[in-house]
């Protein structure tokens, strides 16, 4: 359109134009329902989508049991490189073969970028992401996390 000239009146009705598709889009959004919420103080009723990825964490089982194997294919996929996970070749009793277990699995959140590829990465479905969004501290430091608990 910039190629096109207008009249100085040709010019004049079609800035107006503009001007009225631009205020009909205001007007539109001014008598939409607003979904502001009040927090803190609405925490107790506060609904957030399933979908929010908030931290990074391990489920375990009845047992106490995590489902990670120590492969690596999350901390591979991680952009950032907040994922370290540390794992030691042991010898089962039961077959006698080599397999690998978890020592230690730490997760960077103050760098996680929250782009779920960790996630899908995972062959086991060894971690996941809630819904826990208050991780504000005051040192960097605490955002270090151990996401194992033996």
């Amino acid at each position: 359109m910039k190629d096109k000239k207008y009249s100085y009146i040709g010019g004049l009705i079609h800035g107006i134009g503009t001007l009225l598709a631009g205020m009909k889009v205001t007007g539109r959004e001014f008598f939409t329902p607003k979904v502001t919420e009040q927090y803190p103080e609405n925490r107790a009723t506060l609904k957030i989508s399933p979908q929010f990825r908030g931290r990074l964490v391990m489920p375990v089982d009845e047992n106490g049991n995590n489902r990670c194997i120590a492969c690596g294919l999350c901390q591979m996929a991680c952009p950032n490189q907040t994922i370290t996970v540390t794992g030691e070749s042991v010898t089962d009793e039961a077959t006698g073969k080599k397999k690998k277990v978890l020592v230690k699995y730490e997760y960077d959140l103050g760098a996680c970028m929250f782009c779920q590829l960790c996630v899908n990465a995972c062959p086991h479905d060894a971690i996941r992401f809630d819904t826990e969004f208050e991780n504000a501290v005051f040192d960097r430091s605490k955002l270090v996390l151990t996401l194992n608990k033996k």
